[in-house]
């Protein structure tokens, strides 16, 4: 199957799963109830572990690759593809009943010489109507869900060319002494932008880059959790034609932390005096 057969085929999956989510979502729920994965905080620990058994029994029914990215990490041969799903990206805002969350989809592939990248991105906003999807090659889309059917529509960044009456968006960790390294940036850009956003999830931000709602989006310390989020709205930025690397002007690396700064390609070095502390 192409790679843009495979994206609608799989945002038909996150779309489906975004019910079960929703829901899930009007239930009632206690905010204080979490649990702990890794170094971070899941907070929404029995519908993440619903969904995703769900999403991989139907991925593995379309089409099942070479396996799933979490589980295959120390086999993943040359030339391999693998599907990567993650929990709900904006756990606090989904407890919280808010509506920025979204459920995320993204195929890896790997080289030849054993380097990684995401090829597929799927992310789906369930109670804002939204759905990005991208394939390499193939541009993004975003499907909206309108009062008359669904709007299809192809995306790209903004012509901002100035840091200046820019929207900019940042995130912000839950661990204290990375939110102290963001908050004094932002504190020092103050008054450029016209507007500077804290909203979430990371998928969400790094998709509103992509279809021109927001000139930039920054964090700090995104860490390997983070990853199923990143990957898939990293295509579809990409796919747009806007630009997603880390603070230091390298690759995003897929198996582990990094600072991610996505821009329109346009105010990048403007941000980067930011970011640098220069």
């Amino acid at each position: 199957m192409e790679l843009r057969d495979l994206a609608m085929q799989a945002a038909t999956i996150a779309v489906e799963a975004g019910r079960h989510a929703l829901q899930d979502q009007i239930n009632p729920h206690d905010p204080r109830s979490t649990s702990t994965i890794g170094q971070g905080t899941q907070f929404t620990p029995g519908i993440d572990t619903r969904l995703i058994r769900y999403c991989r029994t139907k991925i593995a029914a379309l089409d099942p690759m070479d396996g799933f990215w979490e589980e295959e990490a120390g086999n993943r041969r040359p030339g391999g593809r693998y599907w990567c799903l993650g929990h709900i990206d904006g756990p606090v805002n989904y407890v919280r009943n808010m509506a920025e969350w979204t459920l995320t989809i993204s195929l890896f592939a790997v080289d030849e010489k054993g380097h990684a990248s995401p090829v597929l991105g799927i992310v789906h906003a369930p109670v804002l109507g939204l759905t990005y999807l991208a394939a390499k090659g193939q541009g993004a889309i975003r499907i909206r869900r309108t009062i008359v059917g669904d709007k299809r529509e192809k995306i790209i960044p903004s012509t901002m060319t100035s840091l200046h009456g820019s929207v900019v968006s940042f995130g912000m960790s839950y661990f204290p002494n990375e939110s102290e390294k963001v908050l004094q940036i932002v504190s020092r850009m103050a008054g450029k932008p016209a507007d500077i956003k804290r909203v979430g999830p990371v998928s969400l931000d790094l998709c509103r880059v992509a279809d021109g709602s927001y000139d930039a989006y920054f964090e700090p310390a995104l860490h390997s959790w983070d990853i199923p989020a990143v990957s898939a709205a990293a295509v579809v930025v990409r796919e747009a034609k806007g630009t997603l690397w880390r603070w230091d002007g390298g690759h995003v690396r897929w198996e582990g932390s990094n600072d991610v700064v996505a821009t329109n390609g346009l105010i990048a070095e403007d941000l980067n005096t930011y970011l640098s502390g220069r």
